[in-house]
């Protein structure tokens, strides 16, 4: 019984084999003793009062146990399982059709129902018993004289072995049809197992194929609801692991073109020095000097994975503490005002002194904004303009990050917060791991806000990073930053 067929189909033989029978032996039950033993008596009382009328004709029965024998013969050997008997008026026995009962004649009986038929009744009892030969109909009925007073009692019985095949039949008929129910339940549970087995054995030899590396196929969602909303679970299942497979291979593929460009110019750098470049101060400082940058870009990439680590462990925790946006976005935008114009762009901020404060992780926000910052200055080219702005809502406090690069295509941009996309276009994401805007977004969602996005390619990019209001503004700075 371990497999889902035979419990299916042991699940609708079960209640068969049990609620089958019982309900059968209370159909033979219901059958014997209300239609079929009352039928038999109503007979039997039709003949008994046909006996009675026959009985008044003749007196002479009473008085005289030839002329009584007589008439039992002649009344009552019409079936050989019923039994017809004279008693007089005391209840003794003149003459019976039965000749096992020839020792008794004579003899004082007590039949039951002989004092109700002795009030001038008519008494009919139905009995059960196993034996044959015993009485399962006895009639006893009265037989009133010239004079109106009681002569004697005709007494007309059934006994079990005249009814014993009728019921017989009975049974073997209501036995042959829950036989056939229990077959057919049982047809009926196959049949629906066969139908359940099947999609499930799909479904187990497709995640066998998962788990065993072969090809991931999708499933077609046949079969019940429940079958089929665990197919639809499965195909979602390999779509997503799809995702993950081709982010894993994206992954590797960023990481050694990320780890062996700066490694290689470093190698060179290291070669050069070795050659004799470091007896030139001035060359050997440009070597150094360039060094120094592939490191730093080396340690900002350990940096971003580390972050996307904490993303994926579920372990980004927020200090938060009361921070004043103008004074804090005018220090952090101070350190990146030197990159934009080494790369000859026109750099603007435009924070208002009075924003409101804001409960926020000032170190992880600085990771959030300063990533959009390092995206717009790399990918905005030389001559073009990087815009910090910010503003305040109703509800919210929103930094904005503006540049006139090259855009972002619609199709992307619906994916660029995802973890190591890059998206298609070469204009906007040609290098890089693809973790900086996948980390502010989930810095922004840890403090209850969201990040936007608003590009028309080729009119540049927006950003806005929108942050809660927080409950309380921290003390005014000594003095508010100036646009520059």
């Amino acid at each position: 019984m371990r497999s889902l067929r035979a419990r299916l189909v042991l699940s609708h033989v079960l209640p068969l084999l049990v609620v089958v029978p019982l309900m059968g032996i209370a159909l033979i039950y219901v059958v014997e003793g209300h239609v079929l033993l009352p039928s038999l008596a109503q007979a039997l009382s039709r003949q008994a009062i046909f006996l009675v009328d026959l009985a008044r004709e003749e007196p002479a029965i009473w008085s005289d146990a030839a002329r009584a024998a007589q008439f039992v013969a002649r009344m009552g050997g019409g079936r050989p399982d019923e039994r017809l008997m004279l008693l007089d008026r005391t209840g003794r026995l003149l003459a019976s059709s039965d000749p096992a009962d020839r020792d008794r004649l004579g003899r004082l009986l007590a039949p039951p129902g002989l004092a109700r038929a002795a009030a001038g009744q008519l008494s009919v009892v139905t009995l059960r018993s196993r034996r044959l030969t015993a009485e399962v109909v006895d009639v006893v009925a009265p037989v009133s004289g010239a004079d109106g007073r009681t002569a004697g009692f005709v007494r007309l019985s059934l006994r079990l072995a005249g009814v014993a095949d009728m019921i017989l039949g009975l049974r073997y008929v209501i036995a042959g049809v829950l036989l056939a129910g229990i077959v057919l339940g049982g047809a009926v549970g196959w049949t629906f197992a066969a139908i359940l087995a099947r999609p499930l054995r799909e479904v187990t030899s497709a995640l066998s194929g998962l788990a065993d590396g072969r090809e991931w196929t999708g499933l077609e969602a046949n079969g019940p609801e429940e079958i089929a909303l665990l197919a639809r679970s499965f195909n979602a299942l390999v779509v997503r692991l799809r995702g993950l497979e081709e982010a894993r291979r994206q992954l590797l593929a960023n990481l050694v073109h990320e780890l062996g460009r700066p490694l290689g110019a470093m190698l060179s750098a290291v070669q050069a020095l070795r050659s004799g470049a470091d007896a030139d101060a001035s060359l050997r400082g440009e070597l150094l000097e360039g060094t120094e940058d592939e490191l730093k870009r080396l340690r900002r990439l350990v940096d971003d994975l580390a972050r996307h680590r904490d993303r994926v462990l579920g372990t980004l925790e927020l200090k938060r503490e009361a921070v004043h946006t103008a004074e804090w976005l005018a220090r952090l935008a101070l350190s990146w005002r030197e990159a934009a114009r080494r790369k000859e762009l026109r750099w603007t901020v435009a924070v208002p002194a009075d924003l409101p404060a804001i409960e926020v992780d000032p170190d992880r926000l600085a990771q959030a904004v300063g990533n959009l910052l390092s995206n717009a200055i790399a990918y905005t080219p030389t001559g073009g303009a990087v815009e910090i702005s910010a503003g305040a809502d109703d509800d919210t406090v929103w930094i904005r990050v503006s540049d006139s690069g090259p855009g972002i295509p619609p199709e992307d941009q619906a994916r660029i917060f995802e973890p190591f996309y890059r998206g298609q276009s070469s204009r906007r994401f040609p290098q890089g791991m693809g973790l900086g805007l996948a980390i502010a977004h989930d810095v922004a969602a840890a403090h209850g806000g969201r990040l936007e996005v608003e590009s028309t390619p080729p009119r540049g990019s927006r950003f806005t990073l929108r942050l809660p209001r927080g409950p309380a503004r921290p003390p005014a700075p000594s003095g508010g930053p100036s646009p520059s």
